[in-house]
């Protein structure tokens, strides 16, 4: 006979498999499938997530939840998250997910077009219609939880921090960065030499470099694809990762370290702990800490200097072409005020996540009706970074994720990069030779550290319990600062 708490791994198990057929349907969606397919799309995807909450809310969980008598630590954490997850899951009416997922899909099918065509208009009624009802899901979420709409929303990427500790952090670096921007560019200036040589750059060699770089990085292609997408991004389950990405012929760059930033997120999802695989305590901590495993091995380790100086006669050999360090360090840590997040340094990106931050913030209150977005948008650039965007391609339709419903995510990108200065300036302090191990192109003492103090403990913690367990602090954006500090002040 078996126990409420198996039968509780048993029904979040079947959940778990429901939102992995999901997860390729995005992955299918995004690579894949041709336009006309859309609107069948969004009804696939719709119906999936009915079903996943209709399981979730089965009386017979809530009754096992009651009944269950968890004997370790590990299932202790997991039927906490399944508590969780259950009251969040009945809060909600089946059709007002259902909804809330086709509007989503609705909406991105017509933001895909309007993004090309710079024209907000085309998409404002359909984001107005996602607004509507995510405001809905976050009212009654925040009820339940005693937490306010918004954060109850930024719990559902990264549980365990509100919106005070968001904009308490981001307060402070607003001040850093109106202060070191202006320095770090007037050094820049006076330094800065060398350029790499112009295109183009094959993308089929490119394609290769990018996956005998990912493996090198600890990437098992026998579980994991690379394909192309308009917005890269890294999917599909523990077993079976999809990273795709995009690729331009006149730089040599974006797509490289675009790849090894989705690596960052395939190599959590590839070491979480197997022994609680489709369990809600098996599954990645949060967005916040995803980012900081995607960004310890992109802005951390691949842009370092010891990687660059591994890098750069790689790339001269694959493309024939005289690829110096300097040029490379000038191309992949140079900093510029500009538009589009994606593509922003990491010293101007967290302004990005702040402005994004407020409006969403304003949009779900009802404090910035959705027609007025595109010039709180642009007042809001020229707030934090003194230029103002040409057009809305470069403005608020840049992002896909409020036209898909990802309202309290972004967050999670700054939180997440601060996170993992902390976790490599730890990382330095117990692995004394990581430099001259990424000099030689050796990812391994990294990622075999990542794997034990972060990767390994699924969600039996949260963001700031794995950072303190990992560093002696929760998080402290003095790390990134001083990360910061010592690449583009110095």
């Amino acid at each position: 006979m078996t126990t409420a708490y198996e039968r509780l791994e048993q029904k979040f198990a079947r959940i778990a498999v429901l939102n992995e057929a999901s997860a390729m349907l995005g992955w299918d969606a995004a690579a894949m499938m041709p336009d006309g397919g859309a609107e069948a799309r969004g009804e696939q995807l719709a119906t999936l997530a009915g079903l996943a909450h209709e399981s979730l809310c089965s009386p017979d969980i809530g009754e096992d939840l009651e009944a269950a008598a968890p004997e370790t630590d590990w299932q202790e954490a997991n039927v906490g998250l399944m508590r969780e997850a259950y009251i969040r899951a009945t809060a909600l009416p089946r059709d007002l997910v259902e909804a809330s997922v086709r509007a989503g899909r609705a909406c991105e099918t017509i933001w895909r077009v309007a993004r090309k065509e710079s024209d907000f208009a085309a998409v404002q009624a359909a984001l107005s219609e996602v607004i509507s009802l995510t405001r809905e899901s976050a009212q009654i979420l925040g009820g339940v939880l005693g937490l306010s709409p918004y954060d109850a929303l930024m719990s559902q990427y990264q549980r365990g921090i509100t919106a005070a500790d968001a904009n308490a952090i981001f307060t402070q670096y607003e001040a850093f960065l109106k202060e070191a921007l202006p320095r770090a560019e007037a050094l820049q200036a006076a330094r800065e030499h060398g350029e790499l040589p112009p295109g183009p750059y094959p993308e089929a060699v490119q394609e290769a470099l990018a996956r005998k770089l990912a493996a090198a990085a600890g990437l098992k292609f026998s579980n994991a694809r690379l394909d192309r997408s308009a917005h890269p991004f890294c999917g599909g389950t523990p077993t079976d990762i999809r990273i795709t990405t995009r690729y331009d012929e006149s730089d040599v760059c974006s797509a490289l370290t675009g790849v090894l930033h989705e690596t960052g997120h395939a190599l959590y999802e590839q070491n979480l702990p197997a022994a609680f695989r489709r369990q809600p305590v098996g599954e990645a901590a949060g967005m916040a800490v995803h980012e900081s495993q995607s960004l310890i091995i992109e802005m951390q380790a691949v842009r370092s200097d010891a990687f660059l100086s591994h890098l750069a006669p790689i790339l001269t050999d694959a493309f024939g072409k005289p690829i110096t360090l300097p040029a490379l360090k000038r191309r992949l840590r140079h900093v510029e005020r500009s538009f589009i997040r994606v593509e922003a340094d990491e010293m101007t990106y967290p302004a990005h996540v702040l402005l994004r931050f407020r409006l969403e913030q304003a949009l779900l209150s009802g404090d910035l009706a959705v027609a007025d977005l595109p010039g709180a948008w642009n007042d809001g650039f020229k707030a934090l970074l003194g230029i103002t965007p040409p057009d809305d391609a470069q403005g608020c339709l840049q992002d896909i994720h409020w036209y898909d419903g990802a309202i309290g995510y972004f967050p999670s990108y700054t939180l997440g990069a601060m996170a993992a200065a902390q976790l490599m300036a730890a990382a330095r302090k117990a692995l004394p030779a990581l430099d001259a191990h990424l000099a030689l192109g050796d990812f391994a003492p990294l990622t075999g550290w990542l794997a034990e103090h972060v990767h390994g403990l699924g969600s039996s913690l949260g963001f700031n319990e794995i950072l303190t367990a990992a560093t002696g602090e929760p998080l402290n954006p003095a790390h990134f600062e001083a990360h910061l500090t010592a690449r583009y002040l110095a």
